[in-house]
């Protein structure tokens, strides 16, 4: 393959491996929310508004465009968004991994930590989507971290595997 294959193939391999990884995280992170102390599930929804940060990121996204939004799109957008931005940055990374040093490291493990801080403890406050981290409970941010390390390892060890298959 020439670079311009390896590259369009890197990127619909990542992105495929981000969704996988996506998922992954999803359930990981569902499941410690499950079994999580009462009050801190309590303290984090209050912070939240009622609002996840991937239903106020649609929000914010929609209505700068100055569209109606009605609540069944709302879910549904944002919804989306949380799948788009699992195989965006699984794309990202199925180009990066090949292409920067040391960006690999830890079996994607490097890389699922830089996400938790860019995206949970970052962005969406930059952004003014969500509170600053300190209006969280450390049981959001533990769990945050945890489904994120889990999409790193997902991510890398299916293009690992695509690695293999195609090699």
């Amino acid at each position: 393959m020439h670079d311009g294959e390896t590259l369009l193939a890197d990127l619909a391999l990542g992105a495929a491996a981000g969704v996988a990884a996506t998922w992954a995280m999803g359930r990981v992170t569902t499941f410690m929310y499950e079994r999580e102390d009462e009050r801190a599930r309590q303290r984090e929804e209050a912070a939240r508004g009622g609002t996840t940060a991937d239903e106020a990121m649609t929000e914010k996204l929609v209505g700068s465009l100055g569209l109606p939004l009605s609540e069944p799109t709302r879910r549904k957008l944002s919804h989306g968004m949380r799948w788009a931005i699992g195989a965006g940055a699984g794309a990202v990374y199925g180009v990066l991994r090949r292409r920067v040093p040391k960006v690999d490291a830890g079996q994607g493990l490097a890389f699922g930590a830089a996400m938790f801080a860019g995206l949970d403890e970052g962005a969406g406050t930059a952004l003014g989507v969500v509170p600053p981290p300190t209006a969280f409970p450390w049981q959001a941010h533990a769990r945050g971290l945890a489904g994120h390390l889990v999409y790193g390892v997902v991510t890398d060890t299916l293009l690992d595997a695509a690695d293999r298959a195609r090699h």
